[in-house]
């Protein structure tokens, strides 16, 4: 079996340690504060979470961009030149024009080296969503599964994938056009949050409205142990956040409560994705009967 690299995204959030761990590479993106870039993923980022959630509580505006096909093919035509072929587990193309670069770089470098496979693979997932998609399919890697099998059981197995989201502050998704100018006062004014998950498109949804922060923490812990019902109890949740970790820790108590799953992990959600969320968010994953 011939060996091949699994490669994601900055925006997968994965932590430097865990990606090695995984034996996974990650392509840095970039963040843009006050008209100077930085890098995001991995041993090369210039800026940490926490400097950079600070920043916004202090009014910076961060721009992001995409990955470009120059990246890719840099990336790509490291691991061809050692004879290795590729696997990218890609950011949600609902989100972000990407993995559409990614599928034409691919598929130049392909027909450059014909003996060679890249397989891209669009997860329609985000943040710890697609590095939980990533984590499992290392697993399936160092369990032996080849290239071809493994793209394919991504490929099944994203729809399977349940991100369910909150903020505290509604300002930022605003900013970003997810919700008007007006909602954002309302909501505000009324204590309002909103529960969104990513749908079978890869989008953001906004898709519920509570009243506090608790009882929207109470609701993702809700819907998340109804589409988690059924699964092994060691099958790994991942939780997320920005600053808030006192608000994941007591959503990782109440998912592991009575007879839910044990293995929850909390890691931050990193620059990339909370320049659209701000610093308030919080967030789960997990994979269920569905989306």
């Amino acid at each position: 079996m011939t060996d091949y690299q699994i490669i994601t995204d900055a925006t997968a959030d994965l932590t430097e340690e865990l990606a090695e761990s995984l034996g996974v590479k990650v392509i840095p993106m970039t963040v843009e504060m006050e008209g100077k870039d930085y890098i995001i993923g991995g041993r090369e980022s210039t800026i940490t979470v926490e400097e950079f959630y600070e920043r916004m509580k202090k009014g910076e505006v961060a721009r992001t961009s995409q990955i470009n096909t120059n990246t890719y093919a840099q990336f790509f035509g490291e691991e061809l030149s050692k004879g290795r072929d590729v696997l990218l587990i890609s950011f949600s193309s609902g989100l972000s024009k990407s993995t559409e670069y990614a599928f034409a770089c691919a598929e130049k470098m392909v027909a450059e080296h014909p003996e060679r496979k890249i397989r891209v693979v669009d997860t329609l997932c985000a943040s710890l969503g697609e590095a939980l998609m990533v984590y499992a399919a290392a697993m399936k890697q160092k369990e032996g599964m080849g290239i071809d099998e493994l793209a394919d059981w991504v490929e099944t197995n994203k729809w399977l994938l349940a991100h369910w989201v909150t903020v505290d502050d509604l300002s930022y998704l605003q900013r970003g056009g997810r919700i008007s100018a007006a909602s954002a006062v309302v909501g505000t004014v009324l204590n309002i949050k909103p529960i969104i998950f990513v749908n079978d498109e890869g989008k953001l949804i906004s898709v519920n409205k509570v009243r506090g922060r608790k009882k929207s923490l109470d609701t993702l812990h809700e819907t998340i142990r109804e589409r988690w019902s059924g699964g092994s109890r060691e099958e790994p949740v991942f939780i997320g956040y920005g600053t808030e970790l006192d608000d994941a820790l007591y959503l990782k108590e109440q998912l592991m409560a009575g007879d839910g799953p044990k293995d929850v992990h909390v890691y931050h959600i990193g620059p990339v994705i909370g320049a659209h969320t701000g610093p308030s968010v919080i967030a789960v994953f997990s994979f269920g009967d569905k989306r």
